[in-house]
């Protein structure tokens, strides 16, 4: 029997443009395809087997222990990801993520720090702490774009260079340090209260990060607000265009403003999982490189929450299966670096490759409907 509904189901089914689906998805999977394709012409060119690499890179991958290693990666990965994709889908080129999570986290590791309080008070807090230093480091950028017409990219990448030194002139023994007692050389906050360690999924692969929800909601609430509210399309018509934007009744400074403030904030929970979970204080040796490994993120995975954990996954693989590279066998570990490098470079070409097929698929489409009407016409004329 055919229920009512079936139909409607049928009619939406239809109106999904399967050709456009496939279109989105080609251009990362080109990217990573060529990525792929480039590496093992090195390995090759260098004496070495490709075929033996990636079958030592999907065997170690496989195994328990690296999935969750993979997945507790890709959380962080995640996280930055949304955070720069946040400031793409309005057209904000944040390039400074790198500097907005670590004078988060360090700024975060040292309230921690400084107080105990029961764990319903003290993660959040510290959680809050980060968002809000993030936050208020990449307003700098936005009050220079609005107020002075500064590029945001140019912005942000000078205030990298500047957190990297207030870092530097923070933690100092003294400062945000304790003072150093001994022989050590290790330079960090005072660790954080044991009331500050977020939860653990215990599995068969050891302990997984119990902010994989965290990033699961934070995808979620990403899409809800860009897709389903005001705010999300005012942000997404300034994005692209303002003069529209401005002329339908949006205040496209504010917007600015607010966007970068928002991506800035996002930005600042890069490092918590790792804070929260593993190191518990900020030292010398906490991890570089997250805000950028996010842009290459975003980009692979168009700025959408799928798409992004999709890259987040791949790239998180490549790193924790790169170790056993050199271990295993005679490969350099610096074969993932050229792999995820050219990833970044391929998917830029991939998209543009892919925007003029659907440009020229569009236009074929055009010229068909066209063509239709007009031999339609013409056949009502001599029928007439």
């Amino acid at each position: 029997m055919t229920t009512s509904t079936e139909p409607a189901q049928r009619g939406r089914l239809q109106r999904i443009d399967w050709e456009k689906v496939g279109l989105s998805l080609a251009a990362p999977v080109l990217a990573v395809v060529i990525s792929v394709v480039i590496s093992s012409i090195v390995l090759a060119v260098s004496g070495r087997d490709p075929f033996q690499a990636f079958n030592i890179m999907g065997t170690y991958g496989s195994a328990s222990d690296a999935q969750v290693a993979t997945l507790n990666k890709a959380t962080t990965y995640f996280i930055s990801g949304i955070a720069v994709a946040f400031g793409f889908r309005m057209n904000l080129f944040n390039i400074g993520t790198e500097g907005q999570y670590r004078l988060g986290a360090l700024f975060a590791a040292y309230v921690g720090g400084a107080v105990n309080l029961p764990s319903f008070l003290e993660i959040p807090l510290v959680l809050l702490t980060a968002m809000l230093v993030g936050g208020l480091w990449a307003s700098i950028a936005g009050v220079l774009k609005v107020k002075r017409g500064v590029s945001e990219v140019i912005a942000t990448i000078m205030l990298n260079a500047i957190a990297t030194s207030v870092v530097g002139l923070l933690l100092i023994p003294g400062r945000f340090a304790p003072t150093v007692s001994g022989t050590s050389n290790s330079i960090q906050t005072k660790d954080m209260a044991a009331s500050s360690d977020f939860f653990t999924i215990t599995t068969q692969g050891g302990e997984l990060y119990g902010f994989v929800i965290v990033a699961v909601v934070l995808g979620i609430a990403f899409q809800l607000v860009l897709n389903r509210t005001r705010f999300g399309f005012d942000l997404r018509a300034t994005g692209r265009s303002e003069a529209a934007a401005q002329a339908s009744g949006v205040n496209v400074k504010r917007m600015v403003l607010t966007s970068m403030v928002v991506s800035g904030a996002l930005a600042g929970l890069i490092g918590m999982p790792d804070l929260l979970t593993t190191t518990h204080h900020f030292g010398q040796t906490f991890q570089l490189n997250l805000g950028f490994i996010g842009i290459a993120v975003a980009l692979l995975g168009r700025n959408t929450p799928v798409g992004i954990a999709i890259a987040s996954l791949l790239y998180a693989f490549l790193d924790v299966t790169a170790v056993q590279l050199p271990l295993k066998g005679d490969f350099p570990q610096e074969i993932v670096q050229v792999m995820q490098g050219t990833i970044v470079i391929c998917v830029v070409v991939a998209y543009e490759l892919v925007r003029r097929y659907g440009l020229k698929r569009q236009q074929q489409k055009v010229g068909a409907q066209l063509a239709a009407q007009a031999a339609a016409a013409a056949k009502k004329e001599v029928a007439a």
